[in-house]
C-alpha cells in the first residue's frame, strides 16, 4: 500500500509541477515545490525531474498509458477491489473456504452489472478449469498460475495475477524462503547420516548372527518334510514346552502340529523340529530356539499367538511326564517350582501396583449368573461336572480337540476355535488362559446376551486376538491395520470394539470408539498404553485410515490425535488372573450398555481387586456353556 501511495505522489508531482494543462511537459525548468521540501530535497528535486524529461521513460509512460486506458479484459468492478470483491462472494455463497482460486476472482471481476460475461472471458476461465486438472499444485506455486498460462502472459515477481494490489505468492501458497544451509545445519545433517549408517551397520550384524544361528540347524530332504514324527500323536496335541538352557524347564504352553507336508512361515522346517503354536507363556524373559528372522522375534513372549520351531526333544504330550538329563541334575527346575516361584514374584509386584490406588467402595451389585450358590456357600459345580466329563470321555486322552464355529458377526469372518485337554485343564486348575479360552468366552458373551437383541449386537463387536496380536503386530503389521480397518467400516453408527490383547504373557483390554476416536485402556496391572507402543500405534494408524476411507472432517487441533483414556478398573493381585479379569470387563460392559466407559470404571462394578468368587463366577459361566452346548460329551 505505501508503494501504490508513493508512485500515486509521484504522479502527482509530475502532473501538477512538470506538465501544463494540456498534460504536456513543459520547457522552462519547474520551480522547486517548497511546501513539500520536507519530504524532497533540491538535489533530488532536480534527479526527478531529469528522470520524468527522459525520452525513455516518456516512451514507456505512453505506452503503459495507452495499453491501461484499452485493457484487453477490462476489470468491470470499479472501486471495489479484488479484496473486497473476494470477501462479498464468500459471505454471499456462505461458503466456509478463506479464499477463492485467482482464476475465479478474475472471472468475477469482469462480470458488468447486468451480469453477463465476455465471450473472451469465459474463454479464459473455461481453460483454467481445464489446465487445474491437469497441474500439480507444486507446479502451480513454483511456475506460473493456471490464469498466467491461460493469458500466455509472464508472471511478474512479487505479485500474484487475479488476486489484486499487495497480494504475493509468499503471503498465498505459504512457501518457506529457501536459503542456503549453514555449516552448522550441514555439520548437524552429516552427523545424523552417520549416525543412521552405523544403526544400518548395527542391524546388518545382528542379522546375519541370526541367519548364521539359523543355518547351522540343517534343512530336512524334501523327503523327511511331509512325514509325520512317529514320536508324537498325529495331528494337533496340547503340549508343554521346555527349553534346556542355562537351565531345564517348563517355559510354556501350546499346541503341536503333527501334520504330514506341514511348513513353517512357506518354508520347511528345520531338521529335528515340529511346527508349535505358543498359547501360554510362563517364563517372559525365555528364549526362542530358533528367531524369526522376518519379524526379528526373539522371545516366546512376542510368538504368543504364531508359529514357531521347537525341538523335538522338549516337547513333551500332556500326558508325558518329562525327564531331565542325566547331566543337567543340578540344574534343574521342576515344573511346580518354576511356575510358582515366577508367579509369586510377579504377584509382589503387582499387589504393590495396585496399592497405589487405594481400597475402593465394595460391588454395589453383582454378575447375574444362572443357580449361582450364595457367597458362602459357592460349590463350582459346572467345574465339577465339566471335568468328570471331560474324564469320562475322549478328551482324557492326548491330542484329543474340541471345535468352536465362530460365525461371520462375531470377528468379522467366519472361522473355527480348537479346544483341547490343555485349555480345559487350565480354567479347573486356575492356570493362565489361552486365546482358545478367551474367543470361547467371547462366544458366549455373544450367545448369551447380543444374539437376538439388535440394541446390543449393533453396540458391541469383537475384534480377533488370533488376527491381531503381539507378534503379527511385528510381522505382518499392514494385514493388522487392514483387519482393523475392515472392522470399523462394517459399523455404520457408533460402537465399542471389544479387543482381548495378549502384549507375550499379560492380557488386557482395549474397547475402542473409531467413530469418536476415543480408545479405553483396561489393564489389570495398573500399567500405561505407553508401555506398548506397538499396540498403540497400529490403533492409532487404523483409526486414521477409517477416518481416511469414511472422508470424514476432523478439525486441524484434533487431525493427529486419537483420545486414549486409562480406566481405573480393578487390579490382580497374582500374575495368572489377567484373562479372567479381560473376560469380566467384557461381560461388564455389555450387561452396563453403555458406550462411553467412566474414567474411574463403572460404579456397579467398582472395587480394587475381584474377589475370587468374582471370577469363580466366570469360570462356572464358561464350563456351563461347554457343557450346555455339548462340546464334551461322553
Amino acid at each position: 500500500m505505501a508503494g501504490k501511495r508513493h508512485r500515486g505522489w509521484r504522479t502527482f508531482l509530475t502532473n501538477k509541477y512538470l506538465k501544463d494543462k494540456e498534460k504536456k511537459f513543459v520547457e522552462y525548468d519547474p520551480e522547486y515545490p517548497v511546501k513539500y521540501a520536507i519530504f524532497i530535497t533540491e538535489e533530488e528535486w532536480v534527479a526527478f525531474v531529469d528522470q520524468r524529461r527522459d525520452e525513455n521513460f516518456k516512451k514507456v509512460s505512453a505506452t503503459n498509458r495507452e495499453r491501461a486506458s484499452n485493457p484487453t479484459y477490462a476489470y468491470k468492478k470499479g472501486r471495489l477491489g479484488y479484496a473486497r470483491l473476494e470477501e462479498k462472494i464468500l459471505d454471499e455463497t456462505k461458503s466456509d473456504a478463506t479464499s477463492l482460486p485467482p482464476h475465479v476472482l478474475w472471472k468475477e471481476a469482469r462480470v458488468g452489472k447486468d451480469g453477463t460475461v465476455r465471450d473472451d472471458v469465459q474463454h479464459i476461465y473455461d481453460e483454467c478449469e481445464t489446465l487445474s486438472q491437469s497441474i500439480s499444485t507444486a507446479e502451480d506455486q513454483e511456475n506460473r498460475s493456471v490464469l498466467s498460462r491461460a493469458l500466455n502472459v509472464p508472471e511478474y515477481p512479487g505479485r500474484v495475477r487475479g488476486k489484486g494490489h499487495g497480494c504475493t505468492p509468499t503471503s498465498l501458497y505459504k512457501n518457506p524462503r529457501r536459503r542456503n544451509p549453514s555449516n552448522q545445519e550441514v555439520m548437524e545433517t552429516l552427523q545424523a547420516l552417520q549416525a543412521q549408517v552405523l544403526q544400518l551397520q548395527k542391524d546388518n550384524e545382528r542379522y546375519r548372527c541370526m541367519e548364521k544361528c539359523s543355518s547351522q540347524l540343517k534343512e530336512t530332504s524334501e523327503k523327511a518334510s511331509i512325514n509325520c514324527q512317529n514320536k508324537f500323536p498325529e495331528g494337533i496335541s496340547s503340549c508343554q514346552l521346555y527349553l534346556s538352557s542355562p537351565t531345564y524347564r517348563l517355559v510354556g504352553k501350546g499346541k503341536v502340529h503333527n501334520t504330514s507336508g506341514d511348513l513353517l512361515h512357506h518354508r520347511p522346517l528345520p531338521d529335528g523340529h515340529l511346527k508349535v503354536s505358543v498359547d501360554v507363556v510362563l517364563d517372559k524373559d525365555a528364549l526362542l530356539p530358533i528367531p524369526d528372522i522376518v519379524s526379528e522375534t526373539t522371545l516366546l513372549r512376542d510368538a504368543i499367538g504364531s508359529f514357531v520351531a521347537w525341538p523335538l526333544d522338549l516337547i513333551f504330550i500332556d500326558d508325558e511326564t518329562p525327564t531331565k538329563p542325566a547331566s543337567k541334575d543340578n540344574g534343574i527346575l521342576r515344573h511346580n517350582e518354576s511356575v510358582a516361584s515366577q508367579k509369586e514374584v510377579f504377584a509382589q509386584g503387582s499387589q504393590q501396583l495396585s496399592q497405589k490406588i487405594g481400597s475402593r467402595q465394595k460391588n454395589k451389585r453383582d454378575l447375574p449368573v444362572t443357580s449361582l450358590p450364595k457367597k458362602g456357600a459357592f460349590v463350582p459345580r459346572y467345574q465339577i461336572s465339566l471335568e468328570t466329563l471331560v474324564d469320562s470321555s475322549d478328551m482324557a486322552t492326548a491330542g484329543a480337540i474340541r471345535l468352536l464355529d465362530m460365525e461371520e458377526d462375531i470377528f468379522g469372518y467366519s472361522c473355527t476355535e480348537t479346544i483341547g485337554k490343555e485349555d480345559l485343564e487350565h480354567i479347573f486348575r486356575h492356570q493362565e488362559l489361552g486365546v482358545g479360552v478367551i474367543h470361547t468366552y467371547i462366544r458366549f458373551l455373544y450367545d448369551n446376551f447380543m444374539r437376538g437383541n439388535d440394541q446390543l449386537s449393533n453396540r458391541f463387536r469383537f475384534v480377533s486376538s488370533s488376527l491381531v496380536n503381539k507378534a503379527l503386530i511385528c510381522r505382518e503389521p499392514d494385514s493388522c491395520r487392514e483387519y482393523l480397518v475392515k472392522r470399523f467400516m462394517a459399523s455404520s453408527t457408533n460402537n465399542l470394539y471389544l479387543w482381548p490383547y495378549n502384549s507375550g504373557c499379560h492380557w488386557l483390554l482395549l474397547a475402542i470408539d473409531p467413530l469418536k476416536e476415543v480408545v479405553y485402556f483396561l489393564n489389570s496391572i495398573d500399567g500405561e498404553w505407553t508401555n506398548y507402543p506397538d499396540m498403540k500405534q497400529l490403533v492409532d494408524t487404523s483409526i486414521k485410515v477409517f477416518r481416511s476411507q469414511r472422508q470424514a472432517r476432523v478439525p486441524r487441533t484434533k487431525s493427529s490425535n486419537i483420545t486414549w483414556i486409562k480406566v481405573q478398573c480393578p487390579l490382580q493381585r497374582n500374575g495368572i488372573d489377567c484373562g479372567y479379569f479381560v473376560m469380566r470387563f467384557m461381560r461388564e460392559i455389555i450387561n452396563m450398555n453403555q458406550i462411553e466407559i467412566p474414567i474411574t470404571y463403572f460404579d456397579e462394578y467398582k472395587c480394587a481387586h475381584y474377589t475370587r468368587l468374582q471370577l469363580e463366577q466366570i469360570k462356572e459361566e464358561l464350563c456351563q456353556y461347554f457343557i450346555e452346548k455339548r462340546l464334551i460329551s461322553i
